[in-house]
C-alpha cells in the first residue's frame, strides 16, 4: 500500500521547535520530489518546503521560511523532515507532505504546481500558543 505519514507535530510555545517527519511506505521514495504543506481551515494550503530527489541536494522554501525551516532527506530511512525553530503563532497548522516524480519535478515546481498531488498524507497538527 502507498502511503505518507506525518508525525512529529504538537503543542508548542512560541520561540520552541519541532522536528517532523514523513514516512513512506510501499514506495522508494528517493525517486520522488517531496514537499512539505501547511494548510488552516478555510484557506489553501500553502508551500513551507521542497527536496529533490534522490540526494535531496536541492530544495526550496515559501517566503520568509527559509531562515527558520530546514528539509532533508534520509533514504535509508524513506523519509524526509522538516526541522522548525523559532516557532511563531503564525505557524500553526496542519502540516502534511506530498510526493511527485523526481524526474519532473524540481524542487520549486514540487512546491508551486497547481496540479493535484501524486501522494499525499493526511498531516499532523502544530500548534504554536503561549
Amino acid at each position: 500500500q502507498v502511503q505518507l505519514v506525518e508525525s512529529g507535530g504538537g503543542l508548542v510555545q512560541p520561540g520552541e521547535s519541532l522536528r517532523l517527519s514523513c514516512v513512506a511506505s510501499g514506495f522508494k521514495l528517493e525517486y520522488f520530489a517531496v514537499g512539505w504543506f501547511r494548510q488552516v481551515p478555510g484557506k489553501d494550503h500553502e508551500e513551507v518546503s521542497c527536496i529533490s530527489h534522490n540526494e535531496g541536494l536541492s530544495t526550496y522554501y515559501g517566503v520568509s521560511l527559509k531562515d527558520r525551516f530546514t528539509v532533508s532527506r534520509d533514504n535509508a530511512k524513506n523519509a524526509v523532515y522538516l526541522q522548525m525553530n523559532d516557532l511563531k503563532p503564525e505557524d500553526t497548522a496542519i502540516y502534511f507532505c506530498a510526493a511527485r516524480p523526481g524526474r519532473l519535478y524540481t524542487p520549486q515546481k514540487m512546491c508551486t504546481a497547481k496540479e493535484p498531488f501524486g501522494s499525499r498524507g493526511l498531516g499532523t497538527q502544530v500548534t504554536v500558543s503561549a
